[in-house]
């Protein structure tokens, strides 16, 4: 196959980028692999919103800055703050250009939500779903795009290189396991989170880190990937083996968070309350479990108008009804759960990789905006902005022709056999349960290096089966799970100070 631009993933980052590069060059090709449906990602499961300064009476660009450097605890860039804010409206522009639909007040504004961190209402949502209307709006938006092909069940493998330059990937047709070369004058990785490497995690089964482990084995630059963002109000159901995330919006909304004996506990660490930062409720909830040997805190909504609940929160407030929780009188059970990743593949302020042409952007990337934690809602925006900031940089310089003449050896025989599915699972399940009691919201060095000595085993040893076995999606995720657990974890043994999401202590302190 050959392309002149290739994207991995389907989320807001990578369709954004596709849409605006194919209607620039209409007479180039653009091609977008993703390894399920082309509606599956990231951004269709985020419940929060865009933060956007409109309202600029109340707000400012330089109070959305200070929010997001407070949030990101000394660890952001700051011109990189500052350039995602500002140019954050235009994005958000275009988003409405093209048929996105945010919820409007009485007066037919914006309906600005408030969430942790914010100082000011500046979160733009639909209902409950707001990801899920941006993909479905932007999707649209591709389809209609007659130089844009979108091949569905198509796992990328590893990136092409010669001389630390990238000139596109390996990638397996998932229907019938056959391998190929994909040519690309330029590469775009847009592949999201890496959740799964927790297991407990509001992120969906594909999230499994896979650009982030296709570059590093490229030796392209990886930083700050102790960063580990986890959701305080995930909802606490043992008989559910998906996690439903309760939204942050809810606490924005008034939503009160209580211990099992029905104390506001949040204002005993930060005088936000239940507004604080999601690094400091999710420690906060963190300490409140293991002092009292609870399984769960509680947010209460039983204090507030459940009509206008159910109006801004309806997949929420059906989700809690199914399940029997009536939120007008009973509280909802929740506790922390692995959300976003902070750092992944570093890029300057154009997406750029330390690899020619090779770009990232979205959850994969590490672009100085977050530092230590992730203010919400965030990282729309920075997908937004980012992907915009690609086009324009590619745009300006390709030029040039992108024919890829150079020849690449094909893909090593697939090997006889298929992999016992039972190891796989057994494995995923072993290294999920390393990462979440080693890897956590609290960490300390032994466990660190007890984590890092089974997980260098695990790798050795699912590297043999990758070489004996015959090549399958869930052999090539548990692949690269363990090299995103690796990265964690070496990462965090090389970090010695505190900061944001970042929590380590010695055996020694009680927590």
């Amino acid at each position: 196959m050959r392309t002149d631009y290739l994207i991995i993933g389907s989320g807001v980052a990578g369709l954004t980028f596709a849409l605006k590069i194919a209607n620039h060059f209409p007479e180039r090709k653009v091609t977008i692999i993703t390894k399920s449906e082309e509606a599956e990602s990231n951004t269709k499961y985020a419940q929060g919103g865009v933060a956007v300064v409109i309202d600029e009476i109340e707000d400012s660009y330089d109070k959305h800055i200070q929010d997001t450097l407070l949030a990101g605890d000394g660890i952001c860039d700051t011109d990189i703050v500052e350039m995602v804010v500002t140019e954050g409206p235009k994005r958000f522009k275009e988003l409405v250009s093209w048929g996105a639909k945010f919820d409007k007040n009485p007066d037919g504004d914006f309906d600005l939500g408030k969430e942790g961190g914010h100082s000011e209402n500046r979160v733009v949502h639909h209902k409950d779903q707001t990801g899920f209307e941006i993909e479905r709006t932007i999707l649209k938006q591709v389809n209609r795009t007659r130089n844009i092909t979108i091949l569905e069940y198509h796992f990328a493998l590893d990136l092409i290189l010669q001389n630390n330059r990238c000139y596109g990937v390996y990638v397996m047709n998932e229907n019938d396991g056959t391998i190929e070369i994909c040519k690309a004058g330029y590469t775009i990785l847009a592949t999201g989170g890496i959740g799964q490497v927790y297991g407990h995690t509001t992120n969906p089964e594909i999230a499994t880190g896979d650009g982030i482990a296709m570059a590093y084995r490229a030796n392209a630059k990886i930083k700050d990937m102790e960063f580990i963002q986890f959701h305080p109000t995930a909802l606490y159901d043992e008989t559910s083996v998906e996690t439903f995330l309760i939204s942050e919006a809810v606490r924005g909304f008034g939503a009160f968070l209580r211990n099992a004996n029905g104390q506001r506990f949040m204002f005993d660490y930060d005088a936000r309350g239940e507004l604080a930062s999601r690094d400091i409720v999710s420690q906060s909830i963190y300490k409140e479990l293991k002092e009292r040997q609870e399984k769960c805190v509680y947010l209460d909504c039983t204090h507030l108008d459940i009509s206008e609940f159910n109006h801004h929160f309806p997949m929420i407030y059906r989700h809690c009804k199914d399940l029997g929780i009536d939120i007008a009188k009973e509280w909802i059970p929740v506790v922390p759960a692995q959300h976003y990743l902070c750092g992944g593949i570093v890029v300057d302020k154009n997406g750029k990789t330390s690899i020619e042409h090779l770009f990232a952007c979205g959850e994969c990337s590490r672009t100085g905006l977050h530092g230590a934690n992730r203010l919400a809602s965030n990282s729309l925006l920075e997908a937004l902005v980012f992907s915009d900031r690609i086009f324009k940089y590619i745009s300006s310089t390709s030029l040039i022709s992108l024919t890829v003449n150079h020849e690449f050896s094909e893909w090593h025989p697939i090997q006889k056999g298929e992999i016992p599915p039972n190891y796989l699972k057994t494995t995923e399940e072993e290294l999920q349960l390393l990462m979440r009691e080693n890897a956590g919201i609290v960490r300390n060095d032994a466990d660190l290096l007890s984590a890092k000595a089974r997980l260098t085993a695990l790798q050795k040893e699912v590297e043999g089966k990758y070489n004996q076995y015959q090549i399958t999606t869930s052999l090539c995720e548990l692949r690269n799970m363990i090299q995103i657990a690796l990265l964690i974890v070496e990462q965090s043994l090389q970090r010695s100070k505190n900061c944001g999401g970042f929590l380590k202590i010695n055996h020694s302190v009680v927590f």
